[in-house]
């Protein structure tokens, strides 16, 4: 299981890194549109891409975030535990964020599964047919559910298998890498 979580600590990596890029063409797309704008013309629409830029990359990038866990967590009652405690803790919290993942993941579905069946358009100048966006910030949340997921049930393994320090290695406050 620890071949996996590092399998997938990797790819998250390198899908946080497609997640940045996106966000830098957008930084790239709107500074154009400025300095284009200087010169009486625009491109238009670049609130729009730019706000389907931030809602796919953050879909994306919290699974980065996740197998670093850099997510916010409050370790009051975790650090005055001994190892078994913060272990318990640390299950417990990625439990509840798998949880969590898994329940948003669901109904993103319904809003993608609306836009699909009316041939929904952004209401802008651009006129974008929002499964594409949609279909990119709704793949995003399912994989972090998976990927929650599989750090629940490896977090889940070694804490049944008293490997309490592979435990924290896996889903505790200095997780990560």
């Amino acid at each position: 299981m620890q071949k996996i979580v590092y399998w997938l600590k990797c790819f998250n990596e390198w899908l946080a890194i497609a997640a940045g890029t996106l966000l830098l063409l957008s930084v790239l797309v709107t500074l154009f549109d400025i300095i284009a704008r200087r010169f009486g013309t625009s491109m238009g629409g670049t609130d729009e891409l730019s706000g389907y830029a931030m809602a796919i990359s953050t879909s994306w990038g919290i699974s980065y975030a996740l197998t670093c866990m850099a997510h916010v967590r409050i370790d009051l009652l975790r650090a005055r535990r001994g190892l078994k405690g913060q272990a318990v803790f640390d299950t417990i919290a990625i439990l509840a964020l798998a949880s969590t993942a898994i329940v948003v993941a669901y109904r993103v579905w319904p809003v993608f599964a609306k836009t699909i069946k009316f041939g929904s358009t952004a209401n802008t100048t651009l006129e974008t047919p929002l499964w594409i966006p949609q279909s990119l910030w709704m793949m995003g949340w399912m994989w972090f559910a998976v990927s929650a997921s599989i750090i629940a049930i490896a977090t889940l393994m070694a804490l049944f298998s008293g490997k309490f320090e592979q435990v924290n290695s896996i889903a505790g406050v200095g997780g990560g890498r």
